[in-house]
């Protein structure tokens, strides 16, 4: 085999080598499209609740929430390609232990401040006192 083929084919063999092992999804265009129209319908919606005050406030945050929960769930299947057979469940394990850590931490942040704000001292009056 001459050099010039033997580059040739090393060429070759590079080019078909796409994949380096890794079998996880990258997406089509369909699913792209239903990711971004699922995001859109997700954001249009509670953009419709606040700007015509069709619900009471509480209720509105709520399903606002809710939505959001939902429209992240959205962009991490269809945009970030995260399933349980990516990475072998790594990515999956990760986000969960994300989750964990984050709900901890703003759990217990709330709770300190409840605790904080309801043992405080009362305020007095500045000026009755003097």
């Amino acid at each position: 085999m001459s050099a010039e083929a033997h580059n040739d084919h090393a060429v070759d063999h590079h080019h078909d080598d796409h994949h380096h092992g890794d079998d996880h999804d990258h997406g089509s265009f369909k699913t792209y499209m239903i990711g971004f129209l699922l995001s859109v319908v997700l954001t249009a919606i509670p953009f419709w609740l606040v700007m015509t005050e069709a619900l009471a406030p509480q209720t509105t945050g709520l399903v606002i929430t809710a939505f959001a929960v939902v429209q992240i769930i959205v962009h991490m299947v269809f945009f970030l390609h995260m399933n349980h057979k990516s990475e072998g469940g790594w990515n999956m394990l990760a986000l969960i232990f994300t989750i964990v850590v984050v709900v901890i931490a703003v759990a217990g942040s709330v709770w300190v401040m409840y605790h904080l704000n309801t043992n405080m001292m009362p305020t007095h009056d500045m000026q009755t006192m003097g």
